[in-house]
């Protein structure tokens, strides 16, 4: 049986996810690979070629049978980024139209399905995106504010807090799980793979950072205060980038939700639920998303080709255990 689907892609700083549907809402597979972004990864063409192409065969359907793909990529930020960014779904065959954005785009039409809102996206990487009531998306980093709340940002800190003597002796459990992380038995021995440079590569360095990070937020969980202390600080850049977007909308009330794993900890979870509630310039709501980033960007590639995103479709997506977080 021959099966006309579309392909949405959540491509991230550490994963890509592929989602394949049929054109009434159906899904009808599901793939995870490795980074989509070349900036974390330099395989990150081959990685989401191989995901594509997973996805496609555990649907049943061949390269022809695609009749549009978007894709939400890490690291897109400009028409200079053009370059790479096709690269990734250059497969030969693959000769259907494609749509590409921000990695950030792709979650908020998933968490609000075409609605106002502002979407939190910290992970790997960290961007906060709103979309106004007159449909006008703005980002944070659009006024090149940055909220160092990715994962590596968060290991950093606590490793140079730690570094700088900023410890508490409730920290003990903490700082014993750092220096076994990093293969040293004290903190001189890891101030002196500090000075070094701790690794040589930039995104070794940084993948190695970036898979700390829960040891930081299950620390903050558990009372850290040196893990709070950096936790916190995160959040209240966060929600700097969240009042910049908020002026711009109209709505006393602005819906707010958080992507990624970084946010979506038990800790920042809560702190961005109650930071949200002390907001200066409007009255923000936190919203669990509707549908996953892989979701929205299918929801995507349904309105690109013109198709109708109704009840039926959206019902029809949220079958699948993969479609919703």
């Amino acid at each position: 049986m021959r099966h006309e689907v579309v392909i949405g892609i959540d491509g991230g700083g550490s994963q890509t996810r592929v989602m394949v549907s049929d054109l009434n809402g159906n899904i009808l597979s599901y793939a995870v690979g490795g980074a989509s972004s070349v900036h974390k990864d330099r395989n990150a063409p081959e990685n989401v070629q191989q995901t594509i192409r997973m996805a496609l065969t555990m649907a049943g359907c061949k390269l022809d049978h695609v009749k549009g793909l978007c894709a939400g990529i890490a690291g897109y930020e400009s028409d200079q980024d053009m370059e790479w960014v096709t690269r990734l779904t250059a497969i030969e065959g693959l000769d259907c139209p494609k749509w590409y954005v921000n990695d950030s785009v792709v979650a908020h039409a998933g968490a609000f399905m075409g609605n106002p809102g502002i979407v939190v996206v910290s992970g790997t990487g960290s961007i906060i995106l709103g979309i106004t009531e007159q449909e006008i998306p703005i980002k944070n980093v659009d006024f090149h504010h940055y909220a160092a709340s990715a994962a590596r940002f968060l290991s950093y800190d606590a490793v140079y807090q730690m570094l700088a003597g900023n410890i508490h002796p409730s920290d003990e459990s903490l700082v014993l799980q750092i220096q076994s992380y990093w293969g040293v038995e004290n903190r001189d021995q890891l101030r002196m793979l500090a000075v070094a440079g701790f690794i040589k590569d930039r995104q070794e360095r940084d993948k190695k950072f970036g898979e700390m990070a829960p040891l930081i937020t299950t620390a903050a969980e558990a009372g850290s205060p040196l893990a709070r202390s950096v936790c916190d600080e995160a959040m209240k850049q966060i929600m700097v980038g969240v009042e910049i977007l908020g002026s711009f909308f109209q709505s006393d009330h602005v819906p707010v939700t958080g992507i990624g794993s970084v946010v979506n900890c038990a800790y920042m979870k809560s702190k961005l639920i109650n930071s949200l509630q002390t907001g200066i310039n409007k009255r923000y709501e936190f919203h669990n998303p509707q549908l996953s980033a892989a979701a929205g960007a299918v929801l995507m590639a349904f309105r690109s080709l013109g198709l109708l995103v109704d009840s039926h479709r959206v019902e029809s997506m949220r079958r699948h255990p993969h479609a919703t977080w």
